[in-house]
């Protein structure tokens, strides 16, 4: 009886291991992401039929803000994220107690001032200018601005650069900080509007046809603003996220980038 009681129970723990996927069950084979609405779900949407050929089920849902893409992957309930730059992973790993790392980056979607109340850059005495209220993000829109010569700040602010470090405001700009999904439902209440590439596309927005000020292709900001697969530490040599990352920065890939953002989002090398 103590013998079949144990074979009984070990067959219920096979079992188990299977059904959740442990020890190289059917869950090794699918990747869950959590994502940004546009572009890069949407993206992730062309890696499917790619990722289904070489036997992998890519999962992918979106998520409206900042946070809580990098949580779920920390919490393990999903392999991956794609939504946010170097600068930022890193800023939210410090402030989070987080250990999440880059697995591979995709692509680049250049910062760029876009028209609110005002159109025209002649305008620019005594705007009001709405920018990203993350410290990573607020800096980028900042440097944009000063490189364009409407503001100067604290030498050494960088990275970590906020309205506090302007120390010459010869046009009497008002900085409005926001959350950064909020600034497009805003800009008809302020002059401009800085925005992060995702949430331009996502309003209908793109940088050649809109952007008043945008950062340069071949600038520093390509190489340190590049978008990122995002996994938690020790996750980024799996078998499944190389795929993933394969994939994303496959010529196909590229070309559906290059064919549906006019320029907007740039596939990085």
């Amino acid at each position: 009886m103590k013998k079949k009681l144990i074979a009984l129970l070990s067959a219920a723990a096979l079992t188990a291991g299977v059904l959740t996927g442990c020890g190289g069950g059917s869950d090794d084979k699918t990747i869950k992401v959590a994502a940004s609405a546009v572009p890069h779900a949407e993206i992730l949407e062309q890696a499917k039929p790619i990722l289904a050929e070489q036997g992998y089920t890519l999962e992918v849902q979106v998520f409206e803000d900042y946070v809580q893409p990098n949580n779920v992957v920390d919490s393990g309930d999903f392999d991956a994220n794609y939504f946010q730059h170097i600068p930022y992973l890193e800023n939210f790993n410090e402030e989070h107690n987080m250990n999440l790392v880059n697995a591979g980056g995709i692509h680049y979607e250049p910062f760029g001032l876009y028209p609110g109340k005002e159109t025209d850059l002649a305008n620019m005495q005594g705007a009001t200018i709405a920018v990203p209220n993350d410290t990573t993000n607020e800096a980028r829109a900042l440097l944009l601005l000063q490189d364009n010569g409407y503001l100067t700040l604290k030498e050494g602010a960088g990275l970590n650069a906020t309205k506090l470090d302007i120390v010459d405001n010869p046009y009497n700009i008002e900085i409005v900080e926001l959350e950064a999904a909020q600034i497009p439902r805003t800009l008809p209440d302020v002059s401009f509007g800085v925005m992060n590439g995702n949430y331009a596309l996502q309003a209908g927005y793109t940088v050649a046809e809109n952007a008043l000020l945008y950062e340069s292709v071949d600038s520093d900001a390509a190489a340190t603003y590049v978008n990122v697969i995002a996994v938690k530490q020790g996750n980024e040599n799996s078998d499944k996220i190389k795929a993933l990352v394969d994939v994303l920065k496959s010529d196909a890939i590229k070309d559906y980038i290059n064919e549906n953002y006019n320029g907007g989002v740039i596939p990085y090398k």
